[in-house]
């Protein structure tokens, strides 16, 4: 598919990403590598990481296989700064860490620059100017090209962003906006789409294919050895979307895939691909086979009455003042 502009920027990307979330934990190298291979052969350039996925060991994994595997120039590299593992302060957007952490973040990855550079999460106990301002020393520095923001609400991403637009000659706009979107999670769409809409920010869905549930793997109660739902670590990352609710949402999916003559979990990244304002869903595979997958989902276009359907019985419930009070 035709490559996207990363919001309102001249950088574009095919409209899938590869998240490394799993690297150094449940991935090892051996099959990060081909991951990585099989993404890049298949025109993909967009790798999503973090300075705190597997305390550093993601960001050291993927700078070990630049320039030996693939090549430097034909990857986008994000990575994220903000979040720390201290108990007492979750998220710090100092200048001093944050610009500590991209240093530490460029010397893992053996690189002197980072494509986009993503501010974690909003820190309450920092000024939001001396967050964004240490942003606007790092492009400046060179070592970031373009900046992000992750989990921001919408309120807290139209400020940023307009803090930002605000002096546009001298302050880097943000180009994207990394939210959990899928068909089980649609709650972006009530402020943050709209903000970033807006203000020209692109939307990089993560989960895409709610945590591994769109695939249909869980339909009928199924929990297959080695799934997440399963797994001591993360069988409580995947319950919440195991709902009677979110069942009726996997029905659904299921029989437009039957239709279509496609998998489930085609048709459910697919739908979160076309969605207003997003750039591209990030697929966290674990194994190259199930990448291959993911990446089948360029040759699927879902015709509009599917849409639609799919639309109705995944709608969130907005009450106001999403809507007009009187209706209520």
């Amino acid at each position: 598919m035709e490559p996207r502009h990363l919001g309102r920027t001249g950088l574009r990307v095919p409209p899938l990403g590869l998240g490394t979330l799993t690297w150094g934990r449940e991935v090892g190298e051996r099959d990060a590598a081909a991951l990585l291979r099989t993404f890049w052969r298949a025109g993909g350039t967009l790798v999503d990481t973090a300075d705190v996925y597997a305390d550093g060991g993601a960001e050291y994994m993927l700078g070990r296989m630049l320039g030996g595997f693939v090549p430097r120039r034909d990857l986008v590299i994000a990575t994220k700064a903000g979040s720390v593992a201290d108990p007492h302060r979750r998220v710090d957007g100092s200048r001093g860490h944050l610009l500590n952490s991209l240093d530490a973040s460029l010397a893992r990855l053996g690189t002197d620059y980072v494509d986009l550079w993503q501010l974690h999460a909003y820190d309450t106990a920092t000024p939001l100017e001396e967050t964004l301002q240490a942003v606007d020393d790092a492009v400046r520095s060179g070592r970031v090209r373009y900046a992000g923001v992750t989990g921001y609400c919408g309120w807290q991403l139209a400020k940023a962003g307009t803090w930002q637009l605000a002096d546009a000659g001298r302050r880097c706009r943000l180009s994207t906006t990394q939210m959990e979107y899928s068909l089980l999670q649609r709650g972006v769409e009530r402020e943050v789409v709209p903000a970033a809409l807006d203000l020209g920010i692109g939307l990089l869905p993560s989960s895409p294919l709610g945590r591994g549930v769109l695939t249909a793997k869980y339909r009928g109660g199924a929990r297959p050895v080695g799934s997440r739902a399963v797994s001591d670590q993360l069988s409580a990352f995947v319950a919440p979307y195991l709902d009677r609710k979110a069942g009726r949402v996997v029905d659904a999916v299921r029989t437009a895939a039957d239709g279509l003559g496609a998998t489930p979990l085609q048709v459910a990244l697919a739908w979160v691909r076309d969605r207003p304002g997003v750039v591209a869903p990030l697929v966290g595979a674990r194994t190259a086979e199930q990448l291959e997958a993911a990446l089948s989902v360029a040759d699927l276009t879902l015709p509009q009455e599917i849409r639609r359907a799919l639309d109705d019985v995944s709608a969130p419930v907005h009450h106001y003042p999403d809507q007009d009070w009187s209706t209520l």
